[in-house]
């Protein structure tokens, strides 16, 4: 697994975004307790996890903003009219 990058989630869909979020944090869980059991895992993996996941997030928080702020534009436009 490589550094997650930015770049690499914004073509992915709102619906993908948060199917994404829930496999990460899946895996974010199981390394977690990996970790709390002492199994073996690649430690490096958890803070990808933290990031890829804060990543997807602030993407859907930003889209799910835009998308409102366009909706409250178009709204005042028809208020007006």
């Amino acid at each position: 697994m490589a550094i997650p990058h930015f770049n690499e989630i914004k073509i992915l869909s709102n619906i993908e975004i948060a199917e994404n979020i829930t496999k990460v944090e899946k895996e974010l869980f199981d390394l977690k307790f990996k970790k709390s059991t002492r199994q073996s895992f690649k430690s490096h993996e958890i803070k990808y996890s933290k990031r890829r996941i804060a990543q997807l997030k602030t993407l859907l928080t930003l889209r799910v903003h835009s998308s409102d702020l366009n909706n409250t534009n178009n709204l005042e436009l028809k208020i007006k009219e």
